[in-house]
């Protein structure tokens, strides 16, 4: 059955209420966002996620939709704490994906000179492909339980980082409520010796610089001025994020069927946020969720020792510190005011960004006034966007925005239109030096592949759940 859409005004579409669906659907995107949507599956997901038990408000899609497993990506949804449910679905295989941004006192006039030297080092020391390890780093049981219990804080106090990197970081880079004992051995097998690796796919190391700041007393808060060079890293939980949704999987269709959840899609199993297997689940994710924020931590100390082994400048001459780090895959309680009265909401964001206000008390005090900072990337050839959330978007969207740019073509699409091509030599053309372990990964991350991030963070603008700060150019990407 075709998905009924409504449009409501440039940016926002709704999907009535119709079915077994609990509540509404409401997508933003542009109309030529729409048009190409009418021809896929993703508002069918958006559909699929409004019939869940104890769904609040409407089941929600940011402007990078795109099909996902069980959840469309860039989807959001909020449960409620005694009604609701959890589903491994809407928080994805690589839980607490995620994004972090630095900023530096360099130029990029400064540092061009050294970009070969300091790419290539990025890229050794930095394992990066399907199945990347670093033997290295292997850790032992006793030390694998230690991060996934503390996620960034393990790898700070072992002097790879400082309190200011925690004090940025969503969640202070550990989620709380995690038990490693929810972990089957092959999930702990399988992040023994990926902690500070790249992993494949769409993750990346870029180095930018800000092209253009869109609004300068943001900026100035946020340390960011014109021609200066950042860093972003972009990766998550590897296979045992993977493992952990895996084995989540087969459990939440049994407690499906246990707790009679009709499911319009078998990828939505899910099971009550209250039971048992409910809570295991969440635990469990908490685990992987560490897991990522410990993998990017351990990265940025490699990214600043590339860049003070290669440019020969100290830490306080190169001041390469931490703006944010957020997750795009994962699901977290929170207490949201919806209808008048505050709620206890778990909420799910798959391929999707928390985005608080100002004054939000989550928020570090250096962010109060402005807003969270979020890291919005683009396809590695083009751009990518700096935003802050707004109060509109905590009433309309639980405090979330995008996570990037969101595909328009599939991974076999992509390759299929870079057949022969020479995308490393065409990125040089563009001034971007592409570093990756395969060219396979590159056919699949042309920027074709991918809306312009330019249009999505309009859409977000212009629905006025984000604000946008700056535009960060890249010069250097390292793809796995």
């Amino acid at each position: 059955m075709a998905v009924k859409v409504e449009q409501i005004d440039p940016c926002r579409w709704r999907i009535p209420r119709q079915g077994a669906m609990r509540t509404e659907g409401l997508v933003y995107a542009s109309r030529a966002m729409m048009d190409r949507l009418r021809q896929e599956q993703a508002l069918e997901q958006v559909r699929n996620v409004a019939t869940l038990p104890g769904i609040v408000g409407p089941s929600l899609a940011m402007p990078d939709i795109h099909w996902g497993y069980g959840f469309p990506i860039g989807g959001v949804a909020a449960f409620d704490v005694d009604q609701g449910v959890v589903s491994p679905g809407g928080v994805g295989y690589d839980i607490n994906c995620g994004v972090r941004l630095m900023r530096s006192r360099l130029t990029a006039d400064e540092l061009r000179p050294l970009l070969p030297q300091l790419t290539e080092k990025i890229f050794q020391q930095v394992p990066s492909g399907v199945g990347s390890c670093r033997p290295d780093l292997s850790l032992t049981k006793a030390e694998q339980r230690q991060v996934l219990l503390q996620g960034a804080r393990w790898v700070v106090e072992r002097g790879l980082g400082s309190a200011e990197d925690l004090l940025r970081s969503q969640a202070e880079g550990c989620i709380a409520e995690a038990d490693p004992e929810q972990l089957s051995e092959r999930a702990l097998e399988r992040g023994r010796n990926q902690l500070g690796t790249l992993g494949s796919g769409n993750h990346f190391i870029e180095i930018q610089y800000v092209e253009e700041l869109l609004d300068e007393l943001i900026a100035e808060v946020l340390g960011l001025f014109p021609g200066q060079i950042t860093v972003a890293i972009h990766t998550g939980s590897r296979g045992l994020g993977y493992q952990v949704c895996d084995d989540a999987l087969r459990a939440m269709l049994r407690a499906a069927k246990k707790y009679a959840i009709d499911l319009p899609d078998r990828q939505l199993c899910c099971a009550p946020l209250n039971s048992v297997e409910g809570r295991n689940y969440l635990a469990a994710m908490a685990c992987a969720a560490n897991y990522a924020f410990a993998n990017r931590q351990v990265i940025t100390a490699a990214v600043r020792q590339a860049f003070e082994d290669t440019l020969g400048l100290g830490r306080e001459a190169l001041q390469l510190s931490l703006i944010v780090d957020v997750c795009h895959n994962i699901a977290t309680w929170e207490d949201h005011r919806f209808e008048g009265r505050q709620r206890r909401l778990c909420v799910h964001r798959k391929g999707a960004t928390r985005a608080f206000p100002p004054g939000h008390p989550a928020l570090p005090a250096c962010y109060r006034s402005i807003g969270q900072p979020v890291l919005v990337p683009g396809d590695m050839g083009r751009y990518s966007y700096v935003l802050v959330g707004t109060e509109r978007g905590m009433e309309e969207t639980f405090g979330s925005v995008c996570h990037g740019a969101g595909r328009v073509l599939s991974r076999h699409r992509a390759k299929k239109a870079a057949y022969r091509r020479d995308i490393f030599a065409e990125m040089a053309r563009e001034g971007i030096l592409l570093r990756a372990a395969g060219r396979a990964t590159v056919a699949e991350e042309i920027s074709e592949a991918y809306k312009d991030v330019a249009e999505v963070v309009q859409v977000v603008e212009q629905a006025g759940i984000g604000r946008s700060v700056a535009r960060l150019r890249p010069l250097a990407v390292i793809k796995g």
